[in-house]
């Protein structure tokens, strides 16, 4: 009884975040929704037992990538109202992909050719990992998928770092080698000056 309290509770802050990601006018407030909802969505991992992916929910997406989302949105200055004028014209094909979305995931719930069951889970033993478990199971029968994953995301960082990397004009540059090479006697030098006495003795 209490984890289904706790369950509708969370999958009612789910639903109510996901909603204010769609329906607010500030960006700022709809990435904090998603945060919200990512929150939730942790706390619906931890209720199915499954601690690593409610932890590395927050920490990977919280932590980091919707932090990096929020000072983009910072950063850039969207003009909100420019966004908003062309809504009227996008809404019925934003109206056709929600609708297309939701009969999916109907037909994932509800059809029994999927093979899909829901039910309460299972109770394990205080020595029961399920990290272990994912990763015999992603590094026996998923290895192979998992593997062409891991180059796509090195080759989409490579093609990141060298988009970032090509010349730019009217632009300062620092020279690591040349730095390297510095020495003290060719960066400072000593300026002996005579005393003035004149001056003081006219003070």
């Amino acid at each position: 009884m209490p984890q289904e309290i706790i369950f509708s509770v969370l999958a009612a802050l789910v639903v109510g975040s996901a909603l204010g990601v769609i329906t607010a006018r500030n960006p700022v407030h709809a990435v904090l929704y998603l945060v919200q909802a990512f929150v939730g969505s942790a706390g619906l991992w931890l209720l199915m037992e499954a601690e690593f992916l409610g932890i590395v929910l927050v920490l990977v997406y919280v932590g980091a990538v919707m932090v990096l989302f929020l000072f983009v949105v910072m950063m850039l200055d969207i003009n909100v109202a420019s966004m908003r004028s062309g809504l009227a014209r996008y809404a019925p094909i934003g109206l056709l992909v929600a609708l297309v979305m939701l009969g999916e995931i109907g037909y994932v719930v509800w059809s029994r050719k999927l093979g899909v069951t829901f039910g309460t889970p299972l109770d394990h033993g205080p020595d029961y990992s399920n990290t272990r478990e994912l990763g015999d199971i992603i590094y026996t029968n998923y290895a192979y998928p998992f593997e062409i994953a891991a180059v796509i995301l090195l080759v989409g960082i490579v093609a990141a770092i060298a988009l970032t990397l090509r010349r730019r004009e009217n632009t300062r540059s620092q020279d690591p080698g040349k730095q390297v090479q510095a020495t003290p006697v060719g960066r400072v030098r000593l300026v002996s000056m005579p005393a003035d006495s004149s001056k003081r003795r006219g003070k």
